[in-house]
């Protein structure tokens, strides 16, 4: 599928990566902590939506094509029914410099927070990147964190005032 829109099928494929993920913490103590490794991945997913290009942009667009072809197969084997009508679409918008600094640094820690995380860890590690890199391609999901570049943008032009000597720490 050459689509950049998440489909009905792909969606199943994500909310079963999303159930798979939250149904153990759900079931379990309901730490935060149980929850970091899905969310580290969730985030940088979410993040990489916002970038038009380069390894992050480029992962955005696979999980998408991914999620639509592997629904597709899923829905049609389980059901024999094709479910590749295309959802509204949205988007969370561009990077400025600033805060494709700060999305470049938080991709540093999640790539390091892969590196010393165990097994089970890395696996929800992916399914955060993969559900984030998913979810916010539909209108809701990016309705609902439009917020979000405004926020990076602000830190990344603190930071970049911080650097040039603005005192704004």
């Amino acid at each position: 599928m050459t689509t950049t829109n998440l489909t009905l099928a792909g969606l199943a494929a994500v909310l079963a990566i999303l159930w798979a993920n939250l149904r153990p913490w759900w079931k379990g103590k309901r730490e935060l902590k149980q929850l970091r490794a899905f969310g580290t991945g969730a985030l940088l997913g979410t993040l990489s939506t916002m970038c038009a290009g380069g390894l992050l942009g480029w992962l955005a667009l696979g999980a998408n094509r991914v999620a639509n072809t592997g629904g597709d197969k899923a829905t049609l084997g389980t059901t024999g029914q094709s479910s590749a009508s295309t959802l509204a679409s949205g988007t969370l918008g561009q990077l400025t410099p600033e805060a494709a600094v700060v999305v470049f640094l938080i991709t540093i820690g999640t790539v390091l927070a892969w590196r010393e995380a165990g097994k089970q860890d890395k696996k929800r590690l992916v399914g955060g990147v993969f559900c984030g890199a998913t979810l916010c391609l539909t209108a809701g999901v990016a309705g609902a964190l439009v917020w979000l570049p405004d926020l990076l943008n602000a830190i990344g032009l603190a930071l970049r005032g911080t650097a040039e000597g603005a005192g704004l720490l």
